[in-house]
């Protein structure tokens, strides 16, 4: 682990979340800027920059808590009718925590945003409400 790290912080309860899912591998939480709702990240529990420096065992960690995920998010929150799966990797590619994460967007129409647009048509008020809401 990191200890500047943010991601790192939140893995070891230095920074609360609102988590949706952990294994010994990965620790999934609401992305507390969502573009949509239900936005989920999904982190490996061992510090690595980005995708290409993360053990393989990490990475198939996270692929099959996407899975679960999802599949968790399309149960709980009424309207769910896809997902976009997004990482950034580097700076010019947007990334701007360097901890390798997934996005996970639930999509509810068909022009909701992407990861860095703004969205400000959130059913939910607070993280609160949605946690409240998958937490059923």
């Amino acid at each position: 682990m990191n200890n500047e790290c943010l991601f790192c912080k939140i893995i070891n309860q230095d920074i609360p979340s609102h988590k949706i899912y952990e294994n010994e591998y990965v620790y999934a939480f609401l992305d507390i800027f969502p573009v949509t709702d239900g936005h989920t990240l999904i982190i490996p529990k061992v510090h690595a920059e980005n995708l290409t420096k993360t053990p393989d065992l990490y990475l198939v960690e996270v692929a099959k808590a996407k899975k679960v995920v999802a599949e968790l998010l399309q149960e709980k929150l009424d309207g769910v009718k896809g997902f976009n799966y997004v990482s950034n990797q580097e700076a010019i590619a947007k990334q701007v925590v360097f901890h390798y994460h997934e996005h996970i967007l639930p999509k509810f129409k068909v022009d909701e945003g992407f990861l860095h647009d703004k969205n400000v048509n959130l059913k939910y008020a607070t993280l609160e409400d949605v946690f409240n809401e998958i937490s059923k």
